[in-house]
Order: structure tokens, then C-alpha cells, then sequence
């Protein structure tokens, strides 16, 4: 459901005024997630989004969660060269035959960890320690592509048979997922979304 757009309230610049990216601002970015399935579906998003921008991709949301059932983890890791190809010939999503392959082979790697660790959730929180990190930018120009947080991220998750997992896509995870809160102090969001640690 796409909010209203209110422009009385302040709002990270980058989100524009496209009631997509400012529904996707005002109702996920940087909302605390602890559940499993939605952050397997950051991780296939943010995973696709590699070199485009991220507004094509909340376009193409709905789609992607058609094609990979609803971004079930254990459903996505079944999937073989048929669904691979199913994907290929779906207009709906990127057709990256190495982004396909990754979010199929990602899938498996998430279910490992689920099997070692408890949860995703509780694998993937540990990188900071269970608690958001809360940074103070005045401006959007201040915020990083990248951390030390999301460099350890990304080398643990390589070593565990992650693809489309770098620096800078962990730290876009890292942001959607609410592991980090960049909302610039500006934003009406920036206090908000410390309401649900």
C-alpha cells in the first residue's frame, strides 16, 4: 500500500516525491527487521539492484515476489535449471542470468545459516551487536556506501557462498534492514524508526 504523500513533513532528500521511493522512505527504510522471510527478500532485492537504481527495483517488487514465491527461503533454494530459465524469460524481474543464479544459490547459503544459528535474524543482528547503529548525518552527501561493519558482513557472507554480497550492497541491506539508521537528522523518520529496535 503506497502512503500518502505529505509535504509538510521532512523527509531524506533522496527520497524524492515519487509516492513509491516516498511510501518505501516513510514504511521500511531503516525499520528495524528481525523476520526471516523479509530479510531474505532484502537480500534478493538489494542482491538485484547491483548497478541500477533502487527505484527500479521497488518497481519491480511485486514481480520478484511473484517469481520467487514469495520470497521463501526454502522454496527458492528447490529451485533447478527450469525455474532458473522460468526466471530468464520473466519480464517482470532483471534477467541477469548471475544475479538469478546467486539468489537461487544465496537461498541455500540462508538456510545453512538458519540451520546453524537459529535465525538469519540472529546471525546477521550479531554484526552489530543486536542494536541499531544510529549515525548523525546532517546531509545525505555525509553517508557512507560502505563501513567496517558492512566490509566484515561481506567477507563472512562471501566465505559462507554468498554472491552479490559487497561492501556496498551489505551496507544497502544494512540500511534497508534497519541494522544502521541514515536518516538525516532533518527527517521526521530519523526518531521514528528508534521506536521499534
Amino acid at each position: 500500500m503506497i502512503a500518502s504523500y505529505d509535504p509538510g513533513l521532512v523527509r531524506c532528500s533522496w527520497a524524492g516525491t515519487d509516492p513509491l521511493y516516498v511510501s518505501y522512505h516513510d514504511s521500511e527504510w531503516g525499520v528495524p527487521l528481525h523476520d526471516d522471510g523479509r530479510l531474505f527478500e532484502f537480500l534478493i532485492l538489494d542482491g538485484a539492484q547491483a548497478g541500477l537504481s533502487w527505484i527500479t527495483i521497488l518497481r519491480k517488487r511485486e514481480a520478484y515476489r511473484r517469481a520467487f514465491c514469495g520470497f521463501d527461503p526454502a522454496t527458492v533454494a528447490a529451485f533447478d535449471e527450469a525455474d532458473a530459465a522460468r526466471l530468464m524469460a520473466d519480464p517482470g524481474i532483471v534477467r541477469n542470468r548471475l544475479k538469478i543464479a546467486s539468489a537461487i544459490s544465496n537461498a541455500r547459503a540462508f538456510l545453512q545459516i538458519q540451520e546453524e544459528c537459529g535465525s538469519f535474524d540472529r546471525f546477521i543482528w550479531g554484526f552489530v551487536d543486536g542494536a541499531p547503529v544510529v549515525n548523525r548525518w546532517s546531509s545525505v552527501s555525509e553517508v557512507p556506501a560502505t563501513s567496517s561493519v558492512s566490509d566484515a558482513m561481506s567477507r563472512e557472507l562471501k566465505r559462507r557462498g554468498f554472491r552479490f554480497v559487497g561492501s556496498t550492497i551489505c551496507y544497502a541491506f544494512m540500511q534497508a534492514a534497519g541494522l544502521v539508521n541514515d536518516h538525516t537528522l532533518d527527517c521526521f523518520r530519523w526518531s521514528e524508526v528508534q521506536k521499534n529496535p
